[in-house]
């Protein structure tokens, strides 16, 4: 974002805080288009008028908010492996044994050789 132009850190910020704008009004209740469009026009129209002024502002808000959102993708796509691999019965670690396993079942004997 340093090599960018202020315009261009301008629309990146707006696209940004209209994203977590909408995402916090649709979880409220309370998301229409009408405010979401009132509410980029304003905040575009703030940014890029100050835009040359406010472009370092603009380059550590960026920085946060992209590492906001990929933590909470990161944390999203984890939380969604979990659930499907909970949902399809599925156990990495075979910590549980089950009768339709496609492992085999190995004897084991006291005279096993362990390798160290």
């Amino acid at each position: 974002m340093e090599t960018s132009s202020s315009r261009f850190k301008s629309l990146a910020i707006t696209a940004g805080l209209s994203f977590w704008f909408s995402i916090i009004t649709f979880s409220t209740g309370y998301f229409s288009f009408e405010v979401l469009a009132i509410f980029v026009a304003i905040l575009l129209t703030i940014t890029q008028i100050f835009a040359k002024k406010i472009s370092k502002l603009l380059d550590i808000f960026a920085i946060i908010n992209t590492k906001i959102f990929l933590s909470i993708l990161f944390i999203f796509v984890i939380s969604i492996y979990g659930i499907l691999f909970r949902f399809l019965r599925i156990d990495l670690l075979r910590l549980k044994s089950q009768r339709d396993s496609y492992w085999l079942k190995i004897e084991s004997s006291d005279n096993d050789r362990k390798q160290f």
